[in-house]
């Protein structure tokens, strides 16, 4: 579904991918090379692993659920974002009420959503579109990762999009429009709960959403499922239809979760943290069904995703931020109080090619945005720099 632009990415190599540097060897004859090696390895800051990346690990079948915070958007301003302002920054999801969104016309979706499964692999390829990262990916790749995941998905843009007519998408495309504009409410929520600027005030335009639909009706019931292919994003979004049992990845380990029917499980993912200049926790992926005692026919999932158009550069929003310069930034329509300058965590980076990577690594193990941290930033390009010689 790429483009042939991005080939040069599958050769990239993983910084992740690294060995534990050796400990210095007694030697009789002098070696300046190896003592100026071994100097600088033992001044690299402690926090910085030069390590094997673990397996995907999988979230325990057996996990006790817990419920998410519960925020009601009914809620006067200053309590909702009270309430979003303590989710956020303790757990990075939670499960919102007293929203817009009809059941009826949740369920009316999933229908329409569980008929896309139903195509044939060659209708699959021919009505969906194959611009990455739109369509259908059947998550049969010769790998292990996707053998765990146990998931198919088709991404739709926000107008549910086909190449064909033939498809009945009535409800799916309300459904969509109706829980972007609830996502693109949030974000405003959001911005003025932690202080960042909303990227889609004035400009609409320089945020996007997606519909991220997930079968895993064929996966075994033993066992919970990995969310497969990973894509940035700010918010996601996905409407309790029934009881289900979710597992979460956050940066602290995984989490299970139970949400209550009707409400909308909220995850904030790493868009939002970079924005927030990390007052944000965020969830690693989607939230993906813990298949546990779980009837297969209910385990397709639609997550609306809040994300960026592929040319967008990723940096904090937040006014006042030193931007290492000395310099400091303080736009005029910001609705949180003007606080004190504070150091930057993240430096910008391209959405597209951070996009490109995660999709086809799937970094599950560890931290995506990690190279991405400021003060981080030297020791990563020499960490890098040992893996590529």
């Amino acid at each position: 579904m790429a483009s042939s632009a991005h080939e040069h990415h599958h050769h990239l190599p993983n910084p992740y991918a690294t060995t534990a540097a050796p400990p210095p060897t007694p030697s009789t004859q002098p070696n300046e090379a190896a003592d100026a090696l071994s100097c600088l390895l033992h001044r690299l800051p402690p926090n910085l692993t030069l390590s094997l990346p673990t397996r995907h690990s999988s979230p325990p079948a057996t996990a006790v659920a817990t419920t998410p915070p519960l925020i009601s958007l009914s809620d006067p301003p200053e309590s909702l974002r009270s309430n979003l302002l303590s989710a956020g920054s303790q757990f990075g999801f939670f499960q919102l009420t007293n929203h817009s969104i009809p059941s009826q016309l949740a369920t009316s979706a999933e229908s329409d959503a569980l008929s896309l499964f139903n195509l044939s692999p060659e209708e699959k390829q021919l009505h969906f579109p194959q611009n990455w990262p739109l369509g259908y990916d059947a998550g049969d790749d010769d790998d292990e990762e996707s053998t765990i995941s146990g998931e198919s998905s088709v991404c739709l843009d926000s107008a549910c999009s086909s190449e064909s007519t033939e498809l009945n998408l009535t409800s799916l495309r309300e459904f969509t429009a109706d829980m972007a504009k609830l996502g693109l409410q949030l974000v405003e929520e959001l911005s003025c709960a932690f202080g960042f600027d909303n990227p889609a005030r004035p400009d609409p335009n320089k945020v996007c959403s997606l519909m991220w639909i997930s079968d895993s009706r064929g996966t075994s019931s033993n066992k919970p499922v990995l969310s497969g292919r990973i894509y940035p994003y700010a918010i996601g979004l996905q409407y309790q239809i029934r009881c289900q049992k979710y597992s979460i990845l956050a940066d602290s380990g995984w989490t299970a979760v139970s949400p209550n029917v009707d409400t909308i499980l909220a995850t904030l993912g790493d868009i939002a943290q970079v924005w927030s200049n990390g007052k944000i926790k965020k969830a690693r992926g989607r939230a993906g069904p813990n298949l546990s005692g779980a009837n297969n026919s209910d385990c397709v999932s639609m997550t609306l995703l809040i994300t960026l158009p592929a040319d967008a550069t990723v940096s904090p929003l937040l006014p006042k931020l030193d931007s290492g310069n000395g310099e400091e930034r303080d736009p005029e329509n910001d609705c949180s109080s003007k606080s004190a300058k504070e150091e930057r965590i993240f430096n910008s980076f391209s959405f597209e090619d951070y996009a490109w990577r995660i999709y086809h690594e799937r970094l599950h193990s560890k931290d995506p945005l990690l190279r991405y941290r400021a003060q981080l930033q030297r020791p990563l390009l020499f960490h890098t720099s040992i893996n590529d010689a």
